[in-house]
């Protein structure tokens, strides 16, 4: 347990932190999740218009450091590609 003020406070930033990026986490996994729902059930257009909505939020996930940039880039490259095979 934290003992000074100081570390008390950074233990309520970090578990205020770690609940936020949780639930962005979880926000972009279900936006992936979608897309992949809609390549599997054959919609094209259903699919495009969940990857147009996915591709800014695993983007700003990105950019908050949540993911890195180039596993941001390797979900779009491949959601993108699965979609264009359909």
């Amino acid at each position: 347990m934290a003992n000074s003020a100081q570390a008390r406070k950074r233990a309520r930033q970090a578990e205020k932190r770690r609940q936020r990026n949780a639930s962005m986490r979880s926000m972009m996994r279900t936006c992936i999740k979608k897309v992949a729902g809609a390549i599997e059930a054959g919609n094209k257009t259903d699919a495009e218009a969940a990857y147009r909505a996915a591709v800014p939020v695993i983007d700003r996930m990105a950019g908050k450091g949540l993911i890195h940039k180039n596993k941001a880039s390797r979900h779009k490259s491949r959601l993108n590609g699965r979609i264009r095979s359909m």
